[in-house]
């Protein structure tokens, strides 16, 4: 069992409480985790300051040349974890074991994090729309148009309280460090093991450890340090439900993530040969198990919503859960008591609906509930909408979910709400202009693009530039005479 210390600018700190981060399925103890308290990251974030200086005691083209290094590392090699030592497959073996995620997916997303990592040269040049890095570095700047400009840090480290379901979401901090800006870091209470590997892989690259503070905790704690994550820094990130996103709505200082929402919508140009689509569809609602925001949860359709619905069941349907060292495990474990159940208990409500079919019900042998002894499955669900007003028109569940909705074209941008990602198949040059001008479409694919196709040399979820910097006017001489 590893033992993992509290990490306060780079230095070990042991805790007098500690938290067992335990295997969902046997409940075996995998590691005995420090406990932090609010207090103490209270008083560390006074001390912000010192991880900006170490940072910029290098470029931010050798903190990128680290971030290769890292990627390597990441993935490849041996790395410290606490009072032991964890290798790649150590790494994805435990981190399936806490989060029920199977190993294949955790194995996806290490290299996702890595490609960031590789391609932070890229991805920040995206990001910054081409800005020299002389220009954050140094504070301002001559742009190649000959007109001064002047980029100020937001913070000297930035905050995030991130979650235990989905491992993916590292990705988004990851170009914080490049940028010169500290990291403090609140990791889930069941995926400690990403950060800290993380962090260990940013070090063996060269990456000062004053740059990083890491504040396990779980249970009651946990709230309580993540609220001191987001009071003490002046930028912080936490990722949620609904009730997260709608309580920090209007605050600045904090970047709210929460359900995506995601959809595909058919036009009325295409619809007839939806057939065509239809992998397209499947792997946007199935992959990673569905448990990603940005996985589709919606597919609207102005006709064939029943045919469209059949025949996602039929491909989804009789998906069952399989031991997560599988490599066709598609489905990913509720580790958490009753979470499922609860699910699986509003769904069946929902669907009493005159408006709604379950189809998947006739093609799986078995309730949609799989109740494990320590654990709990969903099987993959679609539900047939007749009626944009229904709540499970605009539903989201962490497990292979969609509803098929019934919605006339021009229609969809009115009543689809909020969309993190929405693929939009169709040739209707209107259609194309109007979802290009809708607001409540954050990322919008016009093609055949799954929605979890994310291209990193564009923003997700937000320009983490624009949130850590803002744009300033500055001047060092006067301007011309006008």
């Amino acid at each position: 069992m590893y033992e993992i210390p509290v990490i306060r600018w780079g230095k070990p700190y042991a805790s007098m409480s500690h938290t067992e981060v335990v295997h969902f399925e046997t409940g075996e103890a995998l590691a005995k985790v420090g406990e932090a308290n609010g207090g103490m990251i209270k008083m560390d974030a006074k001390k912000a300051r010192k991880a900006r200086e170490v940072l910029r005691e290098f470029s931010i083209e050798d903190l990128v040349a680290k971030c290769k290094v890292a990627a390597k590392a990441f993935v490849e090699e041996d790395l410290p974890l606490g009072d032991g030592v964890q290798s790649p497959d150590d790494f994805c073996r435990l981190q399936s074991a806490t989060t029920g995620m199977p190993e294949h997916m955790c194995r996806f997303n290490m290299t996702k994090n890595a490609f960031v990592l590789e391609n932070m040269d890229k991805i920040l040049d995206a990001l910054t729309r081409g800005l020299p890095y002389d220009i954050l570095t140094n504070g301002y700047g001559m742009e190649d148009r000959g007109v001064m400009v002047s980029y100020q840090p937001t913070c000297d480290a930035a905050g995030w309280v991130l979650p235990s379901n989905s491992p993916g979401v590292h990705t988004l901090w990851l170009p914080v460090i490049p940028l010169q800006i500290g990291l403090i870091l609140k990791p889930g209470r069941s995926e400690p093991w990403t950060p800290y590997r993380m962090y260990e892989a940013f070090a063996k690259a060269g990456v000062p450890r004053e740059a990083f503070c890491l504040y396990p905790g779980g249970g009651a704690s946990g709230a309580e340090l993540g609220g001191a994550v987001l009071e003490s820094c002046e930028r912080s990130v936490i990722f949620g439900g609904q009730a997260t996103v709608d309580m920090y709505a209007g605050n600045p200082k904090v970047s709210a993530h929460g359900p995506g929402y995601s959809k595909i919508v058919l036009g009325e140009d295409v619809v007839d040969d939806w057939e065509k689509y239809l992998d397209l569809i499947v792997d946007s609602v199935y992959l990673n198990s569905g448990r990603s925001c940005i996985s589709c949860s919606g597919v609207w359709a102005p006709r064939h919503g029943a045919e469209i619905a059949d025949a996602i069941a039929q491909r989804i349907g009789p998906v069952a859960p399989k031991p997560m060292n599988d490599p066709e495990s598609g489905l990913a474990a509720f580790t958490i008591e009753g979470a499922a159940q609860a699910m699986n208990a509003q769904i069946d409500e929902l669907v009493k609906s005159s408006a709604v079919t379950e189809v998947t019900e006739k093609y799986r042998d078995g309730d949609r509930l799989v109740e494990k002894e320590r654990c709990s499955f969903l099987r993959p669900t679609v539900v047939h909408v007749k009626d944009v007003a229904d709540p499970l028109a605009d539903t989201e569940y962490m497990f292979p979910f969609v509803s098929v909705v019934d919605c006339p074209q021009d229609q969809f941008i009115r009543k689809s709400g909020y969309t993190l990602v929405g693929t939009a198949l169709t040739n209707d040059e209107k259609f194309k202009r109007d979802l290009l001008e809708s607001r409540n479409i954050d990322r919008l694919n016009i093609g055949e693009v799954k929605t979890l196709q994310l291209n990193w040399l564009q923003p997700h979820e937000g320009n983490i530039i624009d949130f850590l910097y803002r744009n300033r006017a500055f001047q060092t001489s006067p301007p011309p005479a006008h």
